[in-house]
């Protein structure tokens, strides 16, 4: 099999049964990007279940365990509250759901900028206690040599660059990166910096059009945007947002769905059907024999 873990299909939820297939690797997404061209962008969306980790497999490259999970699931005000446990108990859910997409988990707020070894000590617990195959981390020229030191010891990581939520006290807000100058050249080079630090890929967030380009045409690395451009080397997004499950939306989201009107809804039939005891009817209930 290719992960870990196996659900038990026979009295579990978790349908339709997983295939086993080989799993995209680390070298092969990198290895999508030839010549600093990527032919067939990376497509990447979050998960934080092992349902919907199924649901989104097949159509992915890469499964991102993000932390935005705080406030999706937890209903957080920021990033900053998510702890590690938390993010190794949802990682390996969505490694459990998974056996297609490479999986990566974001470290969360203070498992990773205190040191190098700091940070080593949360990656190993991660990929040790989940099963991913990364990690992501947030920051620059400034976690240069944590990237390193991970890499050299056998963890991937996916770097973050530009818009760096766990960082949003220090910018002042969410607004978009790079409307300067020294904002633009800042964040290219520290692109190039987390590239050759090891890094396998970068995430580029909330950053003017025109320097996702110039990132992207400047890394031998995928970038992968969010609020970046159509030119990035693969685009990720928060699964609930492009699904239409929250009222607000970073501007850069589009809606693929409206999903949130139909679980409303299916809830608004059901409390109906409870309500006037039309529910539930002999197909629901057991009978003697």
């Amino acid at each position: 099999m290719s992960t870990t873990f196996q659900l038990d299909t026979a009295t579990s939820r978790a349908t339709p049964t997983p295939q086993p297939m080989r799993r995209l690797t680390v070298p092969a997404i990198k290895g999508r990007k030839a010549g600093g061209q990527t032919r067939d962008p990376l497509v990447m969306l979050t998960a934080y279940t092992a349902r919907q980790a199924q649901l989104l497999d097949t159509h992915c490259d890469m499964l991102l365990v993000g932390d935005s999970l705080g406030q999706v699931i937890y209903g957080l005000p920021s990033t900053l509250q998510v702890t590690l446990e938390m993010m190794i108990a949802h990682g390996a859910a969505v490694v459990r759901g998974s056996y297609h997409s490479l999986v990566v988990v974001d470290m969360p707020f203070g498992a990773y900028e205190a040191s190098p070894q700091k940070a080593f000590d949360s990656a190993s617990r991660i990929m040790a206690e989940t099963g991913a195959a990364g990690v992501k981390l947030e920051g620059g020229a400034a976690m240069a040599e944590t990237i390193a030191f991970l890499s050299q010891r056998g963890i991937p990581v996916m770097a973050h660059v530009g818009l760096t939520p766990q960082a949003v006290n220090a910018l002042g807000g969410y607004g978009a990166r790079g409307r300067s100058q020294e904002e633009h050249a800042r964040i290219v080079s520290d692109g190039k910096a987390v590239q050759e630090a090891g890094a396998f890929a970068v995430v580029a967030e909330g950053v003017v059009e025109p320097i996702a380009v110039a990132l992207t045409q400047s890394l031998e690395i995928p970038v992968i945007g969010i609020g970046a451009s159509a030119e990035c080397d693969g685009q990720v997004l928060v699964t609930e947002d492009m699904l239409g499950m929250f009222e607000r939306v970073p501007r850069f989201v589009k809606r693929y769905e409206d999903l949130a009107s139909v679980i409303s809804k299916a809830a608004e039939t059901y409390a109906a059907e409870v309500r006037s005891r039309t529910f539930p009817t002999r197909d629901q209930t057991y009978q003697p024999r």
